[in-house]
C-alpha cells in the first residue's frame, strides 16, 4: 500500500513537471517567439533588415512573401517550396544557394506565428531595430523587452524542489524494498541527498556548461552595442558640424581615407575653425573653452600661452574664467559681472575641470580623452581606406546619419552576420576604378550583358582570411 502511495505521488509530480514544461512551450506570444527565435532561427538569421548571418534577415519577411501560408510552408520545408517553383522561394534560393535552410516540420502554426510576432515587434520597417515609439501624448518612450529571468528562476526552483521530492520518495521506496528482503536501512535525509556524489557531479557539470555558455555569449557580443551613446568630455554636435555646416566627415577624420583606422581628430584640427569661431555654441561658452584649455590657447588675445604645461591650475583658471566672464557680460550686455554671472562662471569652470581631468589625467593640460564608441574584436581586420577610397562607400553606410546626431551613437551591430550580408548585397563600383582593372573576366561579362553586377562576395568578400588573420 505504501509503495502504491509513493508511486502515485511520483506520478503526480512527474505530470506536474510535464504540465509546467508544456505550459511554457505552449505560449503563443512575442515573448514565446523570442525563445523560439533563439532556439531555431538566431544561428542563421537576424531579426532586423540590416544584418544577416547565413540566411536573410527576418524583419519584414511577411510583407516580402505576401502569403502567410507559403511563408509557413517555406519555414517547414524550404526545398519542397523550391521544387514547386514558388517565385519567392526561388528568389531566396538563387540569392543564398547552395546553403540549404534547415527544415522545421514540427513547428506549429502558433509557434511560427510567435516567432514572426517577436520579429515584427522589434522591426519598424526602416531597416533597423525599433528603439523608440511615440506615446499617445507624442513623447518618445523607450521600448524595453521584458526579461524572462524571473520565470526561469521560478521554474528552476520548482523543478529543484520536485527533484528533491522524487529523490526522497525513491530513498523511501529503497528502504521498503530492502525491508522486504530482510535488510534494515535508513532513508536518506535532504542533507545527504544534496551532498551525494550524483548531485555534486551534476552541479559541477552545470557550472561548466553555464560558464562556457556565458563566455561564448559574451565573446560574440563584443562590440555589438547598437544605440551606445556615451557622454563625451565635450558636447560635440555632429548635427551642427556635419549637418548644419556641411563639414565633410573626412575633413576631421582624415586618416579614414588613407589608413586602416579612422582616428579621432586632434585638437589642432578643431582650432582650424575655432581660433576664429569662439561663440555660437548651442550649449555654453564652457564647451568651446574646453578646447582652448586643453591646448593652451587664450581666446582673449588669440595667442597660444607660453610654458602652458608648467602653469598651475589657479593660473589657468584665472585666464579662462576671465574669458567666460567677458563672454557672459557681452551676451548679457552688462558692464560688470552680477551675482548670477559669477555663479555661471563658477559653474562653467567646474564643468571644464571635471571634463578635462579624470583618474588617468590629473591636470587640465593635454589631449581631450574622448570615449570610444565603435570597437571590433582584436581578431577582426577592418580597413577604412579599403572601404572608403577603394569601395567608394559613404561613412553613413556603417555609422548611420551622423549629420543628424547631436550625440553620436553606434547605429550598426558590427556583427559578423551584418558584414557578411553587406558583402553579399553591395555592388562593387568597377566603373572608373583602376583598383579593379585586373578583374578582366568580370569586366568582359559586364560589357557583354552576361553579368548585371559584381558584388563583394564575387571578389572574395566572404573568404575567412579576408577579415580574420
Amino acid at each position: 500500500m505504501r509503495i502504491y502511495k509513493h508511486l502515485k505521488i511520483k506520478s503526480i509530480a512527474f505530470l506536474l513537471m510535464v504540465w509546467i514544461a508544456g505550459s511554457v512551450s505552449a505560449q503563443v506570444t512575442p515573448d514565446a517567439g523570442k525563445e523560439l527565435f533563439k532556439n531555431y532561427c538566431a544561428a542563421c538569421h537576424s531579426k532586423d533588415m540590416r544584418s544577416a548571418a547565413t540566411g536573410p534577415a527576418l524583419g519584414g519577411s511577411q510583407a516580402l512573401w505576401g502569403d502567410d501560408v507559403a511563408l509557413y510552408a517555406w519555414i517547414r520545408n524550404s526545398q519542397a517550396m523550391i521544387k514547386k517553383g514558388h517565385p519567392r522561394a526561388l528568389e531566396v534560393w538563387n540569392q543564398y544557394k547552395p546553403t540549404v535552410m534547415t527544415a522545421f516540420p514540427n513547428l506549429t502554426d502558433d509557434e511560427i506565428g510567435s516567432i514572426l510576432a517577436y520579429v515584427n515587434g522589434v522591426y519598424d520597417g526602416t531597416y533597423g531595430p525599433k528603439k523608440d515609439v511615440a506615446a499617445a501624448g507624442g513623447t518618445a518612450v523607450k521600448v524595453e523587452e521584458k526579461s524572462q529571468l524571473p520565470l526561469y528562476l521560478v521554474i528552476t526552483a520548482v523543478l529543484a524542489i520536485l527533484a528533491l521530492l522524487l529523490a526522497k520518495i525513491i530513498s523511501n521506496l529503497n528502504v521498503i524494498a530492502s525491508a522486504k528482503e530482510g535488510v534494515q536501512t535508513e532513508a536518506k535525509t535532504i542533507t545527504q541527498i544534496l551532498t551525494s556524489k550524483g548531485v555534486i557531479t551534476f552541479l559541477i557539470f552545470a557550472a561548466v556548461v553555464l560558464g562556457a555558455y556565458t563566455t561564448v555569449n559574451k565573446a560574440t557580443e563584443l562590440g555589438r552595442q547598437e544605440g551606445y551613446a556615451p557622454d563625451q568630455p565635450i558636447k560635440f554636435s555632429h548635427a551642427t558640424h556635419a549637418g548644419l555646416h556641411k563639414i565633410d566627415c573626412q575633413y576631421c577624420h582624415d586618416s579614414a581615407r588613407k589608413s586602416k583606422h579612422s582616428s579621432i581628430p586632434g585638437t589642432n584640427t578643431c582650432m582650424n575653425c575655432h581660433a576664429a569661431i569662439k561663440n555660437g555654441s548651442q550649449y555654453n561658452t564652457a564647451e568651446i573653452t574646453k578646447i582652448y584649455a586643453s591646448i593652451g590657447y587664450d581666446p582673449a588675445t588669440n595667442k597660444y600661452l607660453e610654458n602652458y604645461d608648467s602653469k598651475t591650475e589657479e593660473e589657468i583658471k584665472a585666464i579662462y574664467t576671465k574669458w567666460i566672464g567677458d563672454e557672459y557680460k557681452r551676451t548679457k550686455e552688462k558692464a560688470d559681472l552680477d551675482a548670477a554671472g559669477e555663479r555661471e562662471v563658477a559653474k562653467q569652470w567646474a564643468n571644464i575641470k571635471k571634463s578635462l581631468t579624470n583618474e588617468n589625467k590629473k591636470q587640465i593640460q593635454g589631449p581631450i580623452e574622448w570615449v570610444r564608441i565603435h570597437n571590433l574584436p582584436d581578431h577582426v581586420y577592418f580597413n577604412h581606406a579599403q572601404h572608403i577610397t577603394v569601395g567608394k562607400l559613404e561613412c553613413q553606410t556603417c555609422h548611420g546619419k551622423v549629420e543628424e546626431m547631436e550625440l553620436l551613437k553606434q547605429m550598426s551591430p558590427l556583427s559578423m552576420g551584418w558584414c557578411i550580408n553587406c558583402h553579399r548585397e553591395t555592388e562593387v563600383k568597377f566603373k572608373d576604378n583602376a583598383y579593379y582593372a585586373s578583374y578582366k573576366q568580370y569586366h568582359e561579362e559586364l560589357a557583354s550583358g552576361k553579368r548585371e553586377k559584381v558584388t563583394v562576395e564575387d571578389i572574395g568578400g566572404l573568404e575567412c582570411q579576408k577579415c580574420h588573420y
